[in-house]
């Protein structure tokens, strides 16, 4: 304090000196065109100043470094060092990340793994503790995180809170291991995360009570108003399967928008490549109609004030001298990206260097035993079948009913009611739940993965048993990913041998590898375009959305908050 104060008070020069900036004061709104002074990483005063080294930004705009309030890295199917280099560029030098997926495989060893690999980099990644794993009573998972795990996390300086609390019946019946952990989190004065969709309002005074701070799960603004109402922040998410901010930006507005935030949640390494993180969220933003200064805030200073970050989210003395330039306010597009002062990335490309981990006992996890084609027969019994209905763009599903006579005579498309199951993958159990799903499409083929939140257990659809079947077998083979088959053959493997969840390869191959099987799905097995064929498979084993989905125990009605029959 005393070497940044002397700089500040100009006893002492200061390390750089940032000339020519129009800085986008976030407090009140303005911008403001002077120069800056950084020392030891901290934006010191505003100004001339002395220093070692002067950069001229050309009178272009600074803004702070972007933050993403939710996601899970795991979803871009890469590294937390991989990843890293994907976001960067785009303006995001931290994250608040869950890492539940890597936990629901492989437990603590699994955050552990997230800790380590994420170090030393300049993208700082926080964690949220794992509140749900499993995510519920209701599928088997490869771990098990209590309140005695929550606890040990707590004490990580990097650890930010206790992840999405997706199992909300449990908190608002009382249980007392969700309370427990919801306890901790609050004795280390660490924000709660929220996922509640579909709950009723009354039900909902009683999930705010418990301290549940945040929301990622809005679809629509009636949603966002009942949330705001309460003393909730409010993610505005634009992910690959759930695409929610066109809708939800048209309710945002001065009275509320220091409780809005941006997140992207799961996002696939193609869009990143492509699109950007949240700098896209802020781009789409600005196309609606939003005022960019306000777009710049929700993805800084709201963010980091709703997580307790205190020394990033803008640019003023005490705060770190992570920022962005760019040239023109509405297009929004990154040019540089500075942490601490130095500078990181440039014109859409990082200039550092990183090194991935190895774990080995994170490589091989599938234990599963051998599915027959009897065990993927449909019983005939019943008048009613229960089909899964799938919305492009969106993780809610449909409860639909179908005449069972008619399916089984061949009347009603087996193209149009495909075929799936999930399969357990971690304890050899020996379990599988199967359904049927409107919406997918898929002909002559099947996809298999081991990507199936939260559980991640294997999921597999197609329209042939054969196929399925196939493509399941291979998935043991490669140590988990994504399988594509047709016919009897492989038409495409995507091998994710961290966890079943990620690749050691960098984000460029798996995006690229990962296009390929894309069109081999929509071109190939004739999955809608509209559909994001793998990540909204993914999402269909996610028993806490509604409203029905499948696990490795069965179909679930996650409305009704039990399971139901697939032929009734």
């Amino acid at each position: 304090m005393k070497n940044l104060l002397d700089v500040s008070m100009k006893r002492e020069k200061a390390d750089f000196l940032f000339k020519n900036a129009k800085i986008i004061d976030v407090f009140t709104n303005n911008i403001v065109k002077t120069n800056f002074a950084v020392k030891d990483g901290y934006i010191v005063g505003f100004g001339n100043y002395e220093a070692f080294e002067e950069i001229d930004l050309h009178h272009n705009y600074v803004a702070p470094s972007l933050i993403d309030g939710h996601v899970h890295i795991e979803s871009s199917k890469v590294t937390p060092s991989q990843f890293a280099k994907a976001i960067v560029p785009h303006g995001v030098l931290t994250v608040v990340a869950d890492p539940h997926e890597i936990a629901n495989v492989k437990g603590m060893e699994g955050i552990s793994f997230m800790l380590e690999d994420s170090k030393k980099l300049p993208l700082d990644v926080y964690i949220m503790a794992p509140s749900c794993v499993p995510a519920t009573p209701f599928e088997n998972s490869g771990a098990h995180i209590g309140v005695e795990e929550i606890e040990e996390l707590m004490s990580n300086d990097r650890v930010l809170g206790l992840g999405e609390v997706m199992d909300y019946n449990s908190v608002i019946n009382g249980d007392p291991e969700i309370l427990g952990k919801i306890e901790t989190a609050k004795k280390f004065n660490k924000t709660i995360d929220g996922h509640c969709p579909g709950i009723t309002k009354e039900n909902l005074f009683a999930y705010v009570l418990a301290g549940i701070k945040t929301e990622h799960e809005c679809t629509n603004i009636e949603e966002m108003f009942n949330r705001l109402e309460l003393g909730m922040y409010i993610h505005i998410r634009e992910g690959s399967a759930a695409r929610n901010l066109s809708e939800l930006i048209k309710g945002v507005n001065k009275n509320y928008l220091s409780r809005m935030m941006f997140c992207t949640d799961d996002r696939e390494p193609c869009d990143l490549i492509r699109d950007g993180s949240v700098d896209n969220n802020i781009r789409m933003s600005i196309s609606l109609g939003l005022e960019p200064i306000d777009c710049i805030k929700m993805a800084t200073l709201n963010t980091a004030l709703a997580y307790n970050l205190k020394d990033i989210g803008a640019i003023a003395p005490g705060y770190k001298a992570n920022f962005i330039t760019f040239a023109d306010l509405y297009e929004f597009n990154v040019y540089e990206v500075y942490k601490q002062g130095v500078l990181v990335a440039k014109n859409n490309k990082g200039l550092f260097e990183t090194q991935s981990i190895i774990n080995e006992n994170l490589i091989n996890t599938i234990n599963m035993k051998n599915l027959s084609k009897e065990d993927l027969l449909l019983s005939k019994n019943g008048k009613q079948i229960n089909v899964i209905k799938i919305e492009p763009g969106n993780l809610v599903t449909k409860k639909i009913k179908i005449d069972a006579d008619k399916y089984f005579m061949g009347t009603e498309s087996n193209t149009k009611y495909s075929k799936i199951i999930v399969v357990e993958r971690h304890k050899y159990t020996g379990n599988f739940g199967l359904g049927l799903i409107e919406g997918f499409n898929i002909t002559n083929g099947a996809i298999a993965s081991t990507v199936a939140h939260d559980s991640h257990n294997v999921i597999a659809i197609g329209d042939n048993d054969d196929d399925i079947l196939l493509a399941i077998n291979e998935l043991k083979k490669i140590g988990g990913g994504i399988v594509l088959t047709s016919n009897c053959e492989i038409l495409g493997v995507l091998p994710l041998e961290i966890g079943g969840l990620m690749s050691n390869k960098s984000l460029n191959e798996v995006s690229n590898e990962l296009e390929i099987l894309k069109s081999i799905a929509h071109n190939k097995l004739h999955v809608p375009k509209e559909i994001e064929p793998f990540m909204a498979l993914s999402f269909l084993a996610l028993p806490v959305i509604p409203e029905i989905k499948i696990t490795d125990r069965g179909l679930f009605d996650s409305v009704e908050n039990k399971f139901i029959d697939l032929i009734e």
